[in-house]
């Protein structure tokens, strides 16, 4: 089991490293060259700038059993399909469950946006939504 992290804007790299170094689980750091993010106790692995070169370069790497903290649906989806399991950085299990209806929401927030509507943007990120990231994280390691 490795724990892959979709790093573009991901505000809980250093909770993760933690988390993953206590239990001696491997972390792959997956950036593009416009976000490059290196922890100690974690390898880093940069890809070009490009739509989606991070997540295919992650979904690429995915084994079974493996973790994937990332904020991206699509990606998620992805993961689960390839037998491994999805976390969001706001400590949301992806299952089989409940992907299908987030991705069902992705998609009609695209489709408002797209016809020049609006949606509302995410809340500031509180300590709260850290600790549910952690909890998860942990019953997952």
């Amino acid at each position: 089991m490795k724990l892959l992290i979709d790093a573009d804007g991901c505000p809980v790299v250093d909770i993760a490293v933690r988390l993953c170094r206590e239990k001696g689980v491997p972390v792959l750091i997956l950036c593009d060259t416009s976000h490059r993010i290196e922890r100690a106790g974690a390898a880093t692995l940069v890809f070009d700038k490009g739509a989606d070169s991070v997540d295919f370069a992650l979904v690429n790497r995915m084994e079974k059993g493996d973790i994937a903290v990332t904020q991206d649906y699509g990606l998620a989806g992805m993961c689960l399909a390839k037998g491994g399991r999805a976390l969001s950085q706001n400590g949301l299990v992806y299952t089989a469950d409940n992907i299908d209806s987030l991705l069902e929401t992705r998609y009609q927030t695209k489709k408002t946006l797209r016809a020049g509507g609006r949606v509302k943007g995410p809340a500031k990120r509180t300590p709260a939504q850290d600790e549910a990231f952690a909890a998860a994280l942990a019953a997952l390691l």
